[in-house]
């Protein structure tokens, strides 16, 4: 079965910036899981998947553009300690946090901490970097019909799932 459309992917990965050192991989007992075609992750991921089989492995880089968007300047917030989904003893300028939007999770990284609100850069930690991914594809199914109305996947079984 080839990568379409449609299709649920789960994929191994190992994420490098520019100068070749690892950001980040996917841990071995837990795959990356998505449905093919319904922009879950990178575009860029997405394009280099199509047509690959299960045990394939492709190496794609992507140039911020196509990965995590440019720094944009001039883009930091004050932000109520509260609204922030990570949870720490205590925060420290550089962190990389998640905080709750309007329009859901975002990453976002620490500029400032105060007693109450932190100041925050709003840019993705990695914007404006160019960065690598060395995937292997492990499974590939066929997406449910649920899955494809709410467009995204359900789990590699495609089980009940509930919003």
């Amino acid at each position: 079965m080839q990568i379409e459309k449609g299709k649920v992917v789960a994929f191994h990965y190992v994420l490098k910036e520019e100068a070749g050192d690892e950001i980040e991989s996917s841990p071995a007992s837990e795959p990356m899981v998505y449905l093919h075609g319904f922009r879950n992750t990178l575009q860029g991921v997405e394009d280099a998947l199509v047509g690959c089989r299960e045990n394939d492995a492709v190496t794609v880089t992507l140039p911020p553009e196509r990965a995590y968007g440019l720094r944009k300047e001039n883009s930091g917030q004050r932000i109520p300690i509260k609204h922030l989904l990570t949870k720490a003893k205590k925060f420290k300028p550089g962190m990389s946090v998640k905080v709750n939007t309007q329009d859901g999770p975002r990453d976002v990284v620490i500029v400032k901490v105060g007693r109450f609100n932190v100041d925050v850069d709003t840019n993705h930690p990695l914007a404006g970097k160019t960065v690598t991914f060395d995937i292997r594809v492990e499974k590939i199914r066929e997406g449910t019909a649920e899955e494809m109305a709410h467009g995204h996947s359900h789990g590699m079984d495609g089980g009940a799932h509930h919003h």
